[in-house]
């Protein structure tokens, strides 16, 4: 594979590379560029595989650059340091990020997993989904990508009804009785949506709360959701989920 490092911090970039020629084999030529003017014309050259694009530089963002391209033909990973909203907007468009400083073993990861992508046509409807993520769409239009094995699905978050944990895996439940079930814990979609409107009333669910029709006293809880399905709310659970 053929690697493009685009980013101003000389001292970040010097050291990705160090770390790509000693951990990432698979990886046969690195090349880099400073900024979004450098970056275009080194993406026209070279015709990379893979590229590792920062957030913010010099004469402007990893967003304005791919903006420019009409075709997005290689694996984009962005490289940050820790900004949740950024971050969070990452993950719903399912593109995969990089936090600063690099750790070896999540670049490894990275570069496995773009190496198996690399034919993968996905990566223009995952950008159009960080845009919208990154923007200020309503949340009846805001969407989220989620990949299993088989598929990979752009859902609306206002048809989400309610998440439930199944060991390792997260089984989403949406409007229109459509299920789906990917191999990420409930923790980390929790994290995801807790602050655009779900809330976790139980170890084993997450609800978008805009979906409840009751809540039912008896039995120490229960929330009735669109769909009819009982979600139970546990006692220290319940003060919480009603400041939301």
């Amino acid at each position: 594979m053929k690697a493009l490092i685009i980013d101003n911090e000389e001292k970040i970039r010097n050291g990705l590379i160090k770390q790509l020629e000693r951990f990432c084999p698979n990886i046969k030529s690195i090349h880099f560029a400073t900024g979004v003017s450098s970056g275009l014309i080194e993406l026209q050259r070279l015709q990379p595989d893979i590229v590792f694009l920062d957030v913010e530089m010099d004469d402007g963002t990893g967003f304005d650059l791919v903006k420019q391209l009409s075709s997005i033909n290689f694996q984009l990973v962005f490289i940050t340091a820790h900004d949740k909203y950024a971050v969070n907007a990452f993950k719903m468009s399912a593109i995969d990020f990089l936090l600063k400083p690099i750790d070896p073993e999540e670049l490894i990861a990275c570069v496995s997993k773009a190496q198996k992508n690399i034919q993968s046509k996905s990566i223009e409807a995952q950008y159009k989904n960080l845009q919208e993520s990154l923007g200020t769409m309503a949340f009846a239009e805001r969407k989220m990508i989620l990949k299993d094995s088989e598929s990979i699905y752009v859902i609306k978050l206002a048809d989400i009804i309610y998440c439930m944990a199944d060991g390792p895996y997260t089984t989403f439940y949406l409007q229109g009785n459509q299920k789906i079930t990917i191999s990420k814990n409930l923790k980390e979609y929790e994290d995801l949506l807790e602050s655009l409107g779900f809330a976790r009333p139980h170890r084993s669910y997450l609800i978008n709360i805009r979906r409840i029709t009751r809540f039912d006293k008896a039995d120490g809880g229960m929330l009735i959701m669109e769909n009819n399905q009982q979600i139970p709310v546990s006692v220290r659970k319940k003060k919480k989920l009603w400041k939301c």
